[in-house]
């Protein structure tokens, strides 16, 4: 099996890929807290470990990959201040919790589904393993890491740094970290600054809340992954990843829980993917450039020139390595529409270029086309080994593509290359682009009669708008979505529509 070097996180260095079972992979991703859409910075992370899931997958190995949906109601702050999101969310909409999980959960796998993400082999929730949670809390408290503060249990950040260091995910000092905490609210009960709570009591009015042995209450944020990725691939496991944003805070406190109950550094190798951000600038709500993923799709954000269908999107993340910060424009967005576009040509070409290269010898006629054929095709697999690069990987495939369809042109006589480059060429370009790199066609209308018929449910959507019969416009429009065709309502009151 080919030699993989990933970058991990922990030691700051490329390492090879060793996994803990041979040929088997075990992998961890942290998840979305589904109290609200998933944004876009999420996606990235899913995307770039879909790549991973598919490429393990693509090498041989057998992968269980893991990933937690959070579901529980986790305080807002990472400190675990503040209001709890779910109880205010379903408050705010007159709904049970438990109804705004199942909306946002599905949600976010429609918005999966529409980038062409793989399903996890497992995706667990929190709320479905709130005992596994209390045992590992009770282990703590056992270990000596931990105390309860009238039915709150609080980790002490400060006694088990005394013995292992806190920061060594982001090569910080406890003193470091110490100086840089503001008092919160509550911190009175706390022995340190830095404690976090493992188990929250719950108020009388709390929504969501357990029964335990300190009393009614819910886990806190970070025990949960803690806690079902040792039920799922043990208390060592192979990988642990999610975005670069969860490293300083969630990540470290798993590692020191995961080391206070069971004396181990759960994950081998700690991947972390950057942020986003827009034009330049960090993307954020607040600044109000950012997008979420349907709004990508129709276009209907102030900053989008037009929509961008999810394949153009995901092509678009691929296009930069996971570990550097993806810049959006509506230039780069467009630029990668026409090369994902340049790509599927090339691959279409290779289609037709099959009877053709029947007649291909074992000998090619120019050494130099063929050579040059494989060291771009080789270079595939060199790249990806090299800590995923699918961005050094597309750069090979466009130097494929003019070659490619040379070939099919004419310009260049097929028997440059003899019958292995072909079939080589063939198999790793449908491979990579479809298989590894999870892109798909996007459906096209065939003819001028979809424009017809959507053009009459554009203005039959006008009229009950014009009379204020909302319900019926929003089920044109959100039926019309639900079989893959967006309409953008533009600025100067006409309609556009585009195909997923």
């Amino acid at each position: 099996m080919a030699e993989l070097k990933i970058y991990n996180s922990l030691t700051k260095q490329k390492e090879v890929f060793t996994p803990i079972t041979p040929g088997y992979v075990g992998m961890y991703v942290c998840g979305p807290t589904v109290y609200s859409d998933v944004h876009l910075g999420n996606c990235r992370t899913f995307i770039s470990f879909d790549i991973i899931y598919r490429y393990f997958k693509y090498l041989g190995y057998k992968v269980r990959y893991v990933r937690n949906i959070t579901d529980a109601g986790h305080l807002e702050g990472d400190r675990d201040e503040g209001d709890d999101k779910f109880s205010k969310k379903a408050r705010l909409e007159q709904l049970e919790p438990m109804e705004i999980v199942q909306k946002y959960t599905l949600g976010f796998h429609k918005v999966m589904e529409l980038f062409n993400n793989l399903p996890p082999t497992i995706e667990p929730t929190a709320t479905g393993h709130i005992s596994e949670q209390i045992e590992m809390v009770k282990h703590i408290l056992q270990n000596g890491y931990a105390y309860e503060v009238d039915g709150t249990v609080y980790f002490d950040v400060e006694k088990y740094d005394k013995e292992k260091p806190y920061g060594i995910l982001t090569n910080r000092k406890l003193e470091e970290l110490l100086e840089g905490t503001r008092t919160l609210s509550g911190q009175d009960e706390k022995k340190g600054r830095l404690d976090f709570a493992l188990w929250v009591k719950a108020k009388p009015e709390h929504l969501m809340q357990w029964p335990s042995p300190w009393g009614m209450g819910f886990p806190g944020w970070h025990i949960e992954c803690s806690a079902m990725s040792g039920k799922y691939l043990g208390t060592k496991f192979d990988i642990h990843g999610g975005g670069m944003d969860l490293a300083a805070t969630h990540h470290t406190n798993e590692i020191a829980q995961s080391e206070a109950c069971y004396n181990v550094n759960p994950a081998n190798y700690w991947i972390h993917t950057n942020m986003l951000t827009v034009n330049g600038a960090r993307m954020s709500k607040t600044a109000g450039n950012g997008f979420l993923p349907g709004e990508l799709f129709t276009g209907s954000h102030p900053l989008l020139e037009k929509a961008y269908a999810p394949m153009t999107v995901r092509f678009f993340m691929l296009q930069t390595h996971y570990r550097s910060t993806l810049d959006f424009s509506n230039e780069a967005l467009q630029a990668a529409e026409k090369g994902l576009k340049r790509l599927w040509e090339a691959y279409q070409n290779l289609e037709q270029l099959q009877q053709q290269a029947q007649e291909l010898s074992d000998t090619a006629s120019d050494t130099e086309t063929d050579r040059r054929c494989r060291a771009f095709i080789e270079g595939f697999d060199t790249s990806m080994n090299d800590d995923f690069n699918t961005a050094k990987v597309l750069a090979n495939m466009f130097e494929l593509v003019p070659i490619i369809n040379s070939f099919k042109g004419g310009q260049i006589p097929l028997n440059y290359i003899n019958r292995a480059t072909f079939d080589l060429l063939q198999k790793q370009f449908s491979t990579y682009l479809t298989d590894i790199f999870g892109l798909k066609e996007e459906k096209v209308a065939d003819s001028g009669r979809l424009d017809s018929v959507l053009q009459l449910l554009i203005q039959i959507r006008k009229e009950a708008r014009a009379r204020k019969d909302f319900a019926t416009s929003d089920k044109i429009r959100n039926e019309l979505q639900r079989e893959g065709i967006l309409l953008k309502d533009e600025k100067d009151g006409s309609v556009s529509w585009n195909i997923i």
